[in-house]
């Protein structure tokens, strides 16, 4: 529906968004690629939706400018921005049809009856809510009415599309065929998109690229798969990831030929790594393997519980230093709740936090977590 000419790159340029004497958004400077998917990921009240807001033009910022392809639009109003939103409800008019849903912002907007039927007939194909169009939400799913909250917005080929949780109230099966849609109604349209949201499954699924927030800050602005092997901090390393990453907090220590991450029982060499002192190490479920053997092992650590998930094993873990890991293994792996087993990290993918913004430390290449 909309081709590459209405497509557009939004840029946001020192943002800050104070509520009385609260800052929801400080400091915020986000570059979005013509006709990219970019999700804005983060815990509840940190600041996400308040850009998205702000972008719709919902929310004034209180300093800074942004940007929709080569115009600003800081002061325009919502209607004259070209964008369209789909909110988490789905905010669709009981008393009337998929149709009339379809085509009411486009009524309102007084366009000829006959552009109206085209563009509800195509929004209609693309989400395939032809044999919908006489009913009413009440005779909809709940993935139904998503859709038709979704075809609202495409029916008016915007610039810029913006989704605010759009599927926070699906069910897990709902939620999974609403995000494949969304992704491809993406691939189709090649419309800039920018998608707000809590889970970061839905960060990683759909994201060509993921800014993670926090207290109203950027976090960290890149693709999905290096925002996981290479977290800018402890928060977005913690944040990202199911199960979570394990961490336990030591101290880097220098031997002369090389550091050692060291806390209570564990002692992990660290080749390449120019800091000394207090931080943090962290380990993903995927880069522990377990053994029953206990000798030549990292540490040692006693089985907690199993969790059986078909695929692979996560194998819970108490360990040294007060600390509760887990690992995936494969499932064909045999152990059980009491058992002590011998611990070995991958030194290729070990994180290192440390300093006052728990940074990612850089490590050598051969030891680096990327």
């Amino acid at each position: 529906m909309t081709g590459s000419d209405t497509t557009t790159g939004v840029r946001l340029r020192g943002i800050e968004k104070r509520f009385d004497d609260v800052a929801a958004v400080r400091s915020f400077d986000l570059d979005i690629d013509n006709g990219e998917l970019v999700v804005l990921l983060g815990p509840s009240g940190c600041g996400k939706t308040t850009v998205l807001r702000m972008i719709a033009g919902l929310e004034e910022p209180t300093s800074g400018t942004i940007e929709i392809g080569d115009r600003e639009v800081t002061d325009l109003e919502p209607s004259d921005r070209d964008v369209a939103m789909v909110f988490q409800n789905y905010a669709l008019y009981p008393h009337m049809t998929v149709e009339q849903n379809l085509g009411f912002g486009l009524k309102m907007r007084r366009l000829q009856r006959s552009e109206i039927d085209s563009r509800v007939s195509r929004a209609a194909q693309v989400l395939g809510l032809d044999t919908l169009l006489p009913r009413r939400p009440g005779q909809l799913s709940g993935g139904q009415r998503q859709r038709v909250a979704l075809g609202r917005a495409l029916v008016r080929e915007p610039r810029v599309f913006l989704f605010d949780e759009p599927l926070s109230n699906l069910d897990a099966r709902l939620r999974l065929e609403m995000r494949a849609e969304i992704a491809r109604l993406h691939q189709q349209l090649r419309t800039t998109m920018i998608y707000v949201t809590h889970d970061q499954v839905e960060a990683m699924t759909l994201g060509q690229r993921i800014a993670v927030m926090r207290d109203g800050l950027l976090q960290q602005y890149a693709p999905p798969l290096e925002v996981y092997r290479s977290p800018a901090n402890l928060f977005v390393a913690r944040f990202i990831g199911s199960p979570p990453i394990n961490t336990v907090a030591g101290e880097v220590v220098d031997r002369t030929s090389h550091s050692v991450f060291v806390a209570p029982a564990i002692e992990v060499p660290l080749d390449g790594c120019a800091f000394s002192g207090r931080a943090t190490l962290g380990v993903r479920p995927e880069s522990i393997a377990i053994a029953s053997d206990v000798h030549d092992v990292d540490f040692v650590a006693q089985v907690q519980r199993l969790e059986p998930l078909g695929n692979e094993l996560l194998v819970y873990l108490e360990c040294p230093a007060d600390c509760n890991w887990v690992a995936r293994v494969d499932p064909e792996y045999e152990c059980s709740p009491g058992e002590q087993v011998g611990v070995r990290l991958d030194r290729t993918r070990l994180h290192v936090f440390a300093g006052p913004e728990e940074e990612l430390l850089e490590l050598s290449p051969s030891e680096a977590g990327s």
